[in-house]
C-alpha cells in the first residue's frame, strides 16, 4: 500500500512536468515569444462582448471610483484632461498609475489599460517638467532632427511618471490666426507639416512601439481642423476634396508612414459633415486607402454631437470608424448603448472585432502585457538638464527676428543699463501659454524655469538691469526690452476675431517711447498678431511665441551668442481683414510674408520659391541690393498700392535707392523677365 501510493506520487508529479510548461502558454496571449497576431486572434477569441466593449471605452482618471469601474466593465484606457492630475509629483502619478494597473490585472483576462495625457510640449501637466516651445515656434525652426529630439525627451518625461501615451503630435494646417489652436499646429503650409509630423512620431515613438523610453503617439485632428471657416474651433471646414486632400492630408501620410499607433478624430466637420461621424473619411480613406494600421480614439465627448440621443449618436460613430471612444462622463452609458446596438444587429460584431483587434495590437507592440506596470527608474529624468538644453536651443532656433533698424541688435553685454518693461518679462506662465500645468495654463509661476528678465539679468548682471512692468522708469538706461503678448488660453477660449495687443500693453511701449531711448519689442504670442503701429515705432521687433520655460534660449540671440536664424511659420497680416491669407494666395500682400526672418549678420532674407530673390538691406545707404535667379522688374508699392520706385534687374543684381520715400511699410514685387516665371512678393520698412 504503502509502495503504491509512492508510485501513484511519483507519477503524479512527473504528468506536472511533462504538462507545466504547456499550461504556461496554452493561453497564446500570454506567450511573449508567440508573433502579435497570433496573440491578439488569441486573445480575442477568449474575450466576451462585455469585455471587448470595455477595451473600447477610455474615461478620465477623476470618474467615480475608477479603479472598481475598470475592473467591473473592463476598461481599456484611462486619460488625464488638461490639469487633471494626482499631486503632481512623479512618484504621485506612478502610484496613481500602478493602483489602476492593478485594477486591470484583477479581471479574467488581465488586459492592462493605456494611459492617455496631453503632453503636447512637454510633459506639461507636471509640475517641474520641461516645457518647449509650442509646435508654431517649432515650425520656425524648420529643424525636423530638433523636432525628434523634443519629442523623444518629452517621451522620456513621460515615462518618468508611468505613463504611455501622449495625444501629440497635433497636425494641423492653420490657415486662419484667428483660430485659438493655432499654436498647436507647425504652421499654414502642408510642407510644413510633411516637414515636422514623422519626426514628431519618431521622437515621441522611437524606432518602433515598445522602444524603451518611448511612448504613443497620436496624430491629431482628423481632418481638416486647422481650416475652419474663420477660424472658429470645431467649426466647419469647406473645401473640395481635391483641396482637403492637397492642404490638410499630406502630414497624416507621413505620420502613418512613420508608425504613429493611434489617430485622433477631429470635433471639426467638412462640408457640414462631422467628422467623428464620417465613415468616408474614417473607414475608406484613412484605414483603408492610407493604410492606417493603429487605432482611432473620439476627442473629449466628441460622439455625442453626432445625434440627439446617445444612442444614435454612438451607433453611427461605431460604423464610421472610431476604436476608442473618449468618455470622461458617460463611460457606463456608453457601455449599455453599445451593448443594445451589438445585440440588435445595428453595429455589426465584426466592427466591434475589429476596434478591440486594433488596440490590443497596439498594446502588445507597447510590451504592457509583459510590464503592465510603471517604473520609478526615470523619475529624475523629469526636467532635467539634458532635456532644458535641448528646449533652450528649440527657443533660440524659433525666434524670428522681424525687424532691426539700425542693427540694434544683438545686445552689447557690455552695455550699460538695460532697462526691462512689461509684466510678461517675469511670467513663466505667459511664456508656457495653454497645456500647461493646466487646461488653459494661466499667468504667474507656475511651473520651473527661466524668465525673460532672468535670462537678461543672467546674460548682462542684475546690476545692470532695472524691471518695470509698467514701462514708467527713472533710472536711466541706454536701452529697453520690452515684453508683451497674449495672456494663456487654449482650444475655443482663444478664438479671437481680432488678435492685437492689450491697451496694457500698448500703454507699456507708448511709456518706453516717451523715454527717448531705443527699444526692442518682444512679442508672446500663439500666433501673429496685428502690429498696427507697433512694428513701425521699435527699432527692433521679435516674434518669440510661445518660448516654454527656457528664456535663456532668447538672450542666446539677443545678446549675439547666436545669430537669429528663424523663419515665419505663418503669413503675418497687415489687418485682420486679410485672413485667412496663405502663402500662394492671389493677391499676397501681407506684413510679412511666409518664410520672412532677418538675421543681425546682413544675411539675406531668402525667398520660398520662384526666383530666389535675395535682399541685402543697406540702411547707411539708404539702398537695398537685389539679387535674382533671373533678369526682372522691381516694383515698390506704398501700402495704399501707389507705385513708388521701378528698378530693372540687369546680370541678376539691382539696387533700388529708398531716401526719398517717407517713414512707413512698403512692398517690393519682383517680376521676372521670362514668360514661365513667377512674381514674388515682400516686405521692408523705411525708418
Amino acid at each position: 500500500m504503502k509502495i503504491r501510493f509512492s508510485f501513484l506520487i511519483i507519477f503524479i508529479c512527473t504528468i506536472g512536468l511533462f504538462h507545466a510548461p504547456v499550461t504556461a502558454f496554452s493561453q497564446v496571449y500570454l506567450d511573449p515569444k508567440a508573433t502579435v497576431d497570433d496573440r491578439v486572434n488569441d486573445l480575442l477569441s477568449r474575450m466576451t462582448l462585455d469585455e471587448k466593449i470595455g477595451q473600447m471605452v477610455q474615461t478620465e482618471r477623476s470618474y467615480g471610483n475608477v479603479n472598481s469601474t475598470i475592473t467591473q466593465y473592463y476598461l481599456g484606457s484611462i486619460l488625464s484632461g488638461g490639469g487633471s492630475v494626482p499631486g503632481n509629483t512623479p512618484q504621485s502619478w506612478i502610484t496613481m498609475y500602478n493602483s489602476m494597473q492593478t485594477a486591470a490585472m484583477a479581471t479574467r483576462l488581465k488586459i492592462p489599460i493605456i494611459y492617455g495625457i496631453d503632453a503636447v510640449h512637454g510633459n506639461n501637466n507636471v509640475y517641474g517638467a520641461t516645457i518647449f516651445p509650442h509646435n508654431i515656434g517649432l515650425g520656425c525652426t524648420r529643424d525636423s532632427l530638433l523636432v525628434t529630439k523634443c519629442t523623444s525627451a518629452t517621451a522620456m518625461e513621460v515615462r518618468a511618471i508611468g505613463l504611455n501615451w501622449t495625444f501629440s503630435p497635433c497636425i494641423a494646417v492653420v490657415r486662419d490666426i484667428r483660430w485659438g489652436r493655432s499654436y498647436e499646429g507647425f504652421g499654414e503650409t502642408p510642407e510644413l507639416q510633411k516637414m515636422m509630423a514623422a519626426a514628431a512620431v519618431k521622437g515621441y515613438q522611437g524606432d518602433s512601439l515598445g522602444t524603451p523610453n518611448h511612448i504613443l503617439a497620436c496624430a491629431k485632428h482628423f481632418v481638416g481642423d486647422g481650416g475652419t471657416m474663420n477660424g472658429i474651433n470645431q467649426g466647419n471646414t469647406i473645401l473640395s476634396e481635391a483641396d482637403l486632400r492637397r492642404i490638410h492630408l499630406p502630414g497624416y501620410i507621413k505620420a502613418i508612414q512613420a508608425g504613429v499607433g493611434s489617430v485622433m478624430v477631429s470635433f471639426s466637420s467638412w462640408n457640414g459633415v462631422y467628422c467623428h461621424g464620417n465613415k468616408y473619411l474614417i473607414t475608406d480613406v484613412l484605414k483603408g486607402e492610407l493604410g492606417f494600421s493603429g487605432f482611432v480614439v473620439s476627442d473629449w465627448e466628441g460622439v455625442k454631437y453626432l445625434a440627439g440621443d446617445f444612442k444614435t449618436a454612438i451607433q453611427i460613430a461605431v460604423n464610421a470608424g472610431i476604436d476608442m471612444y473618449m468618455e470622461p462622463s458617460r463611460p457606463l452609458d456608453f457601455i449599455t448603448n453599445l451593448k443594445q446596438l451589438v445585440s440588435e444587429g445595428s453595429v455589426p460584431q465584426s466592427r466591434i472585432d475589429d476596434a478591440v483587434k486594433r488596440m490590443l495590437t497596439v498594446k502588445f507592440r507597447l510590451q504592457l502585457f509583459e510590464n503592465p506596470y510603471a517604473s520609478t527608474t526615470l523619475a529624475d529624468s523629469l526636467g532635467n538638464n539634458y532635456h532644458r538644453s535641448i528646449a533652450r536651443r528649440a527657443v533660440r532656433e524659433s525666434q524670428v527676428l522681424l525687424k532691426n533698424s539700425g542693427g540694434l541688435l544683438p545686445l552689447s553685454k557690455t552695455i550699460g543699463n538695460i532697462l526691462v518693461a512689461g509684466s510678461k518679462a517675469s511670467d513663466i506662465g505667459s511664456q508656457c501659454g495653454g497645456w500647461t500645468i493646466t487646461w488653459q495654463g494661466s499667468n504667474g509661476a507656475i511651473t520651473k524655469g527661466t524668465t525673460i528678465l532672468d535670462a537678461i539679468k543672467a546674460t548682462r548682471g542684475s546690476s545692470h538691469v532695472t524691471y518695470t512692468s509698467t514701462g514708467i522708469s527713472t533710472i536711466k538706461s541706454d536701452v529697453a526690452v520690452v515684453v508683451v503678448g497674449e495672456t494663456p488660453y487654449a482650444e475655443g477660449n482663444g478664438d479671437n476675431p481680432n488678435p492685437q495687443l492689450s491697451t496694457g500693453d500698448l500703454s507699456v511701449i507708448a511709456n518706453i517711447q516717451n523715454l527717448g531711448i531705443p527699444y526692442v519689442v518682444l512679442l508672446i504670442s500663439g500666433r501673429p498678431i496685428i502690429l498696427n503701429n507697433v512694428i513701425t515705432d521699435a527699432n527692433a521687433f521679435v516674434a518669440c511665441w510661445l518660448p516654454g520655460t527656457e528664456a535663456l534660449g532668447i538672450t542666446d540671440v539677443l545678446f549675439g551668442d547666436y545669430d537669429f536664424t528663424g523663419k515665419l511659420s505663418h503669413t503675418w497680416p497687415v489687418s485682420v481683414s486679410q485672413e485667412p491669407i496663405n502663402w500662394g494666395d492671389i493677391p499676397y500682400q501681407p506684413l510679412f510674408e511666409y518664410g520672412y526672418g532677418l538675421s543681425t549678420k546682413g544675411t539675406a532674407v531668402q525667398a520660398i520659391k520662384g526666383s530666389g530673390l535675395s535682399i541685402f538691406p543697406n540702411p547707411v545707404q539708404n539702398e537695398f541690393t537685389i539679387q535674382s535667379e533671373k533678369k526682372g522688374l522691381v516694383e515698390v508699392y506704398d501700402l495704399v498700392g501707389d507705385l513708388k520706385i521701378t528698378v530693372t534687374v540687369q546680370e541678376n543684381r539691382g539696387k533700388i535707392n529708398v531716401s526719398k520715400l517717407s517713414k512707413g511699410l512698403y512692398i517690393l514685387k519682383f517680376i521676372p523677365s521670362t514668360r514661365d516665371g513667377q512674381s514674388e512678393v515682400s516686405r521692408f520698412i523705411k525708418d
